[in-house]
């Protein structure tokens, strides 16, 4: 699955999504489903606090070569370099901004945020392995 069967240089169009980073599981990087003491992975059936659930990048982008347009969707860590933290510290300042500035309506950071990743990648052109 994490192998490159090739590599695709193309533009990116637009971001696709709204929210850069999940919850996942350590053991088969499927979301999990977090109440707010508890995580449980269907997949593999992991469970533990929700305090400790760890977080992985997850960017859906719209893309296009000279020929075609391709919606494809960036996982992991290759992203750390772009966001300049891992996913999990990225999550935990989105947090704590939240907390201090007394928001309950996260869409303001979430605005922000999302005109950030635009900013870096829309227009950019990159090399994907798909």
């Amino acid at each position: 699955m994490n192998s490159v069967q090739g590599l695709l240089a193309a533009s990116v169009i637009s971001i696709q999504n709204s929210c850069f980073t999940y919850p996942a599981c350590q053991n088969c990087f499927s979301r999990l489903i977090l109440d707010s003491r508890r995580f449980h992975c269907l997949k593999c059936g992991c469970t533990g606090e929700a305090k400790d659930a760890s977080y992985r990048y997850r960017l859906s982008l719209k893309i296009a070569d000279t020929n075609d347009l391709f919606d494809i969707t960036v996982f992991g860590s290759c992203l750390d370099p772009f966001f300049g933290v891992t996913a999990e510290n990225l999550q935990r300042y989105i947090q704590d901004f939240n907390q201090l500035s007394g928001e309950t309506n996260t869409e303001s950071s979430t605005r922000a945020l999302v005109h950030a990743v635009e900013t870096c990648f829309i227009g950019k052109r990159f090399i994907f392995g798909v």
